[in-house]
């Protein structure tokens, strides 16, 4: 018995896979919940409905899913080139301290759709600058990014911690350590009223519709795609590689950055060191449950956001601890990392 490759992966297959993958996290999850003295359809209902069980409930899962469907496509940009880009937690953190600090008062002046543009761009450069870094060093002295990126998430955190106890802190925040928030004509208005669901979605959309313009229709989206695939083959038919990684690890940091800029701008309006929950670790589950596509992205993110929305709500109803959450997203990586195993290979008796 061994594995052989197949020739060929069907659109079903890759359907399929992610959704048993899903499939197979709940039901050994509910193994766990039912250890808790809890019924599994009692616990995952209350979860539902927490999530999706009224308007203000929905517009709460759609909010905390706008940063994973960025870091989300910010790990799939990055994989799909074999950029094993690590570090989503650290550039969320380079993009909302940049969008505070400038957005305090320096862009506070200027008319607000140019002020939020320059924003969101300022954001963006820095996270690319920041994962472009480690990709040089691959480039030039074979450095492992996986190590560096991982890395890098706790010299950023450490250095957002300065800041908001130093040059940022917010001197009306009774010495709370948060940074000035961004003035208050720059924050993203409400797609509903009286929600914090804000445009950041419709911004979210729209970049996962372009990543997958740029991966299906444009030359770079084939090199990239090459560059993935086999990178010595790619160098042989002429793609240049270093500077096909150097764009895609633009692209990713970019991407990661852009989640904490609209994070800022959006529902918090200043930046702490606890505002993540690990949104740049959950892109990376996000960009596997969906296969690395820009579409499965969004539905993988609201997925993740649907469980640890839910997780809470659950947890005040059945008693089940909220970290069950980590757990069901923890175990669902683990099997679609399974799923993509058998998706890419079939055994061959």
């Amino acid at each position: 018995m061994q594995f052989e490759r197949r020739a060929d992966v069907s659109v079903t297959l890759l359907v399929v896979a992610p959704l048993a993958a899903i499939t197979v996290a709940l039901l050994l999850c509910a193994g766990l919940i039912a250890a808790a003295g809890v019924s599994p359809i009692t616990a995952y209902g209350e979860m539902l409905r927490g999530a999706l069980g009224s308007r203000l409930s929905i517009t709460e899962t759609l909010t905390r899913a706008i940063p994973l469907i960025f870091t989300g496509l910010a790990a799939a940009v990055a994989f799909r080139a074999r950029v094993w880009n690590i570090g989503g937690e650290g550039q969320f953190y380079i993009g909302a301290l940049v969008t505070a600090g400038l957005g305090h008062s320096l862009f506070a002046s200027l008319p607000a759709p140019i002020a939020i543009s320059l924003l969101l761009a300022v954001s963006a450069i820095c996270g690319a600058l920041l994962l472009m870094a480690p990709v040089a060093l691959r480039l030039r002295f074979g450095v492992d990014e996986v190590v560096v990126t991982l890395l890098m998430n706790f010299i950023v955190l450490l250095f957002v911690g300065l800041m908001v106890e130093g040059p940022l802190k917010d001197p009306m925040a009774f010495g709370w350590p948060q940074s000035v928030p961004v003035d208050p004509s720059l924050r993203l208005p409400r797609l509903v009223p009286r929600t914090r669901l804000h445009i950041g979605l419709l911004v979210a959309l729209v970049a996962a519709l372009t990543v997958w313009i740029v991966q299906a229709r444009t030359v770079f989206g084939t090199e990239m795609r090459a560059a993935g695939l086999s990178p010595r083959a790619a160098a042989f038919a002429g793609i240049p590689l270093p500077r096909i990684l150097m764009s895609v690890a633009f692209l990713s940091g970019g991407l990661a950055a852009l989640a904490g800029s609209v994070e800022v701008l959006g529902p918090t309006g200043y930046v702490t060191t606890t505002m993540s929950p690990g949104f740049g670790y959950a892109g990376i589950v996000v960009a596997m449950l969906a296969a690395l596509h820009p579409a499965g992205v969004v539905a993988a993110a609201i997925f993740i956001a649907t469980v640890f929305v839910g997780a809470d709500a659950m947890s005040r109803a059945t008693g089940v601890p909220s970290f069950i959450a980590d757990v069901i997203m923890s175990v669902s990586l683990l099997a679609m990392l399974t799923a993509l195993l058998f998706t890419t290979y079939r055994i061959k008796r």
